[in-house]
């Protein structure tokens, strides 16, 4: 900063500026309040149906969440303007002094013009006659004062200069929208940035070279900072997509890093982890230095990268892959030229790739898998990214234009005719890993659902769109041909289970069988109404489903759960007086009573078959492990039953039985899966069975107990007088479609030991 620009500065602009900033930071908060609660929170109360609960529902919510960046985004540049300025003012103020002080001293500060000064000694007129020279304290003085104001200027050209930088940066972040970006100052802002710069610099040397303190330092700073938005993107920009490789690839690689490896072999899970989350965060940012990134490495994808000749670029950055919420359209992009990848590798899917050898180096340091088959790490980032997760796996592996017949679908390679590499753990057991295998569950679970795999649908998670339906479809069919794709894979039940869950009014739909064509059809959208679209799975294909999922624990306990939930929210909503007429399903209570009840019964009688199918094998998993996964969904809910068992995203939203309402206290949702719950940590279904003599006996007596709990409840909810006839109608509906279940799936189940005594 120049001498006279600081000495003569008027902070008159500036100051307005800041104020209107303070008035703008004021008006959004008041915005954001609006939008939060006048638009946000009343979209979620609402019935949504068709296109509007599939769109605008998740239109609204987004809008609201701008509204609440564009404030986050102008508090920070408040912040920042109000600290530059404040700072620049004390400067100022410094200089001035400074200037006045060597006054005194018969010193003049003067800028040159060309951004430096000079500082000379006023002579007095008869001294300078005389020709005397300036005396040795004066020079010192001189020097002095030289310094001082070198000084003020260094301080405030930093201070104006790391503004300016870390405006930029926070501005530059978002193309379109707003960043969510935040720092109390510009200190903190800058203090990431030089942070940044710092790390890439360890980062940036060969990995052989990399000291344990040099390992600390960066895993340290990395922890600290993997969510800061500035820094994540700094991070990566400066490393570069090449040297992001190469770091990864040779700091996993024992032969290329043995003394780090020895020293820190413990905490590598730690640094992929703490790296995955800082690329994640800048990979959000659209600055022209991460757009090139994401494209470089995407481009490097099949080239070998590293100290090895064998590594290639895919399979180090899909193990980068295994933490955090990657960009959806990087996602997108980087799985494309992976399955490129794949289908040249592996002859168009004729054989296996990604085969590891006995010396090739463990990349997956996070547990599961040594991450050889980039698949394996892909698929795990992919269940953080649920609308990238749709769009790969809907998408084609094999192309019409092919000199194939049909199109190969992603999900149909990967779940049906994938030769999948013969993996191993990462703990250097030996023993064989199906981790790669999970993450393809997990990421189905993410592409279907809408949400992050693992997580359960909140408020904000719209209902399901044609192409999550589409999905869904593509998996239930799949597993109804073949159940061996499921059962031979036990460890994919469980976000399987999940997954049903979040479409019981599909499936609840297709055991009617009702055709959709005909006009009966009308009745079933009223009885099961669904706000989003519909799936369209056969009744066939969903008992089987329904059954391969009953013989693992937590499969089983999330459909049933579910069920339980997702049947006392139908009677409620049906047995509302206040309902009108033309969403009836009927006008006879009893005919509508039955009908929910037999259903849910077949449901829970395929899941319960499906239980002791698993309990009937001579190492198959017992009661007391169902009984352990039904009580721990129960840690799942807080505050929202209806959310938590995954019917709130396509459930027709009502005061009685929207998702907002469905998790307090003394609701039919509540009262029911407290029962559910409490049997289950009672092992009332196992004490019931030994006193019975048959475990399929106390399976259908215990569900009829819950039907009817939630019919009768819905009733007293509603003040209806005769409560006690519509639990007689739902015990017997329930107990008719239980039976009912058996008959279904006789001949359906290939090697079936299922016994009914």
């Amino acid at each position: 900063m120049d001498l006279d620009t600081l000495r003569f500065a008027n902070f008159s602009s500036v100051n307005e500026a800041i104020t209107d900033w303070s008035t703008l930071v004021s008006n959004l908060e008041d915005l954001q309040k609006q939008a939060e609660q006048g638009l946000h929170q009343a979209a979620n109360k609402a019935n949504w149906v068709g296109v509007n609960a599939e769109v605008t529902k998740e239109f609204i919510g987004k809008t609201a969440g701008e509204f609440a960046d564009a404030h986050t985004q102008a508090k920070t540049i408040h912040s920042i303007l109000s600290d530059t300025v404040g700072e620049l003012k004390q400067y100022h103020k410094d200089l001035e002094e400074a200037i006045d002080r060597g006054l005194k001293k018969n010193l003049t500060v003067m800028d040159t013009g060309d951004g430096t000064f000079t500082v000379t000694m006023n002579i007095h007129p008869d001294r300078a006659a005389k020709g005397t020279t300036v005396p040795e304290h004066d020079e010192s003085d001189v020097t002095a004062l030289r310094n001082e104001v070198q000084e003020i200027l260094r301080k405030a050209t930093e201070s104006d200069t790391s503004a300016q930088q870390v405006l930029k940066a926070i501005v530059d972040q978002a193309t379109m929208g707003f960043s969510d970006a935040s720092y109390k100052d510009r200190d903190a802002a800058q203090a990431a940035v030089d942070e940044a710069d710092e790390l890439a610099k360890l980062a940036k040397k060969d990995p052989d070279e990399l000291t344990v303190k040099e390992f600390d330092r960066l895993n340290a700073g990395l922890k600290r900072y993997h969510d800061d938005p500035l820094f994540a993107e700094r991070f990566a920009t400066d490393l570069g997509p090449q040297k992001t490789l190469e770091f990864w690839a040779g700091v996993a690689d024992p032969q290329v890093t043995p003394d780090l490896t020895r020293e820190r072999r413990e905490q590598l899970d730690d640094l992929q982890r703490n790296l995955s989350l800082t690329l994640a965060t800048a990979s959000q940012s659209d600055t022209t230095g991460m757009t090139k990134w994401k494209h470089d490495v995407i481009e490097m994808g099949d080239k070998q990268v590293g100290h090895r000749g064998n590594v290639l670029g895919f399979q180090v950055m899909s193990n980068l892959m295994r933490a955090g919420d990657y960009d959806d359209s990087f996602m997108t992009q980087y799985g494309k030229r992976l399955m490129e990848t794949e289908r040249k590798f592996t002859g168009d899917g004729k054989h296996t790739a990604w085969q590891q050898l006995g010396f090739d180096p463990y990349l997956n340091r996070m547990g599961g898998d040594t991450g050889w088959d980039p698949l394996g790490g892909y698929l795990k980032g992919l269940s953080n990214s649920p609308d990238a997760a749709t769009e790969f796996f809907n998408a084609d592996f094999i192309p019409k234009d092919d000199d194939h017949k049909h199109a190969v679908s992603n999900f149909k390679y990967l779940f049906e005719e994938r030769h999948w590499p013969q993996a191993i753990k990462n703990d250097f057991s030996g023993d064989a890993s199906d981790d790669a295998r999970n993450n393809l569950a997990s990421a189905l679970e993410a592409a279907t659902t809408g949400h992050p795999a693992g997580e359960i649908p909140t408020l904000d998670t719209p209902a399901h769109n044609k192409e999550q339906a589409k999905l869904f479809n593509a998996i239930v069919s799949s597993v109804g041909d073949d159940p061996e794709r499921l059962t031979g894979h036990d460890y994919m039940s469980d976000s399987m289970g999940q997954i049903a869950s979040e479409y019981l009014p599909d499936i609840n739909r297709a055991t009617t069988d009702v055709s959709r064509d005909s006009e009966d059809w009308a009745g079933v959208e009223k009885l099961y109404p669904i706000a989003g679209a519909d799936s369209g799975v056969h009744h066939r294909d969903v008992s089987k489903f329904l059954f391969a999922i009953g013989q693992n624990p937590a499969g089983y306990a999330a459909v049933e759960v579910g069920q339980e939930a997702y049947m006392s929210k139908l009677m409620t909503y049906h047995l509302d007086p206040d309902l009108p007429a033309d969403q009836r399903f009927s006008q006879d209570q009893e005919t509508t009573v039955k009908y929910i009840s037999e259903r849910s019964g077949e449901v829970s009688g395929i899941l319960g078959l499906g239980r002791q199918e698993e309990i009937a094998k001579p190492a198959g998993e017992k009661d007391d492990a169902y009984d352990y996964s039904v009580s721990q969904r129960k840690n799942w809910i807080s505050g929202g039953v209806g959310t938590v068992v995954g019917v709130g995203t396509s459930f027709v939203a009502t005061p009685w039985v929207g998702a907002a309402a469905g998790g307090a206290a003394g609701t039919v949702t509540s009262v029911v899966l407290e029962r559910v719950f409490k049997d289950a940590e009672g092992h009332a279904l196992e004490n019931a069975a030994d006193e019975m003599g048959s475990r399929w006996q106390a399976g259908l007596t215990k569900n009829n107990e819950y039907v009817a709990l939630g019919a009768q409840t819905a009733a007293e909810k509603h003040h209806l007088a005769n409560a006690d006839d519509i639990g007689t109608w739902s015990r017997e509906g329930s107990r008719q479609g239980y039976i009912n279940a058996r008959a279904i799936l006789q001949g359906q189940a290939p090697g079936s030991t299922t016994t009914t005594s």
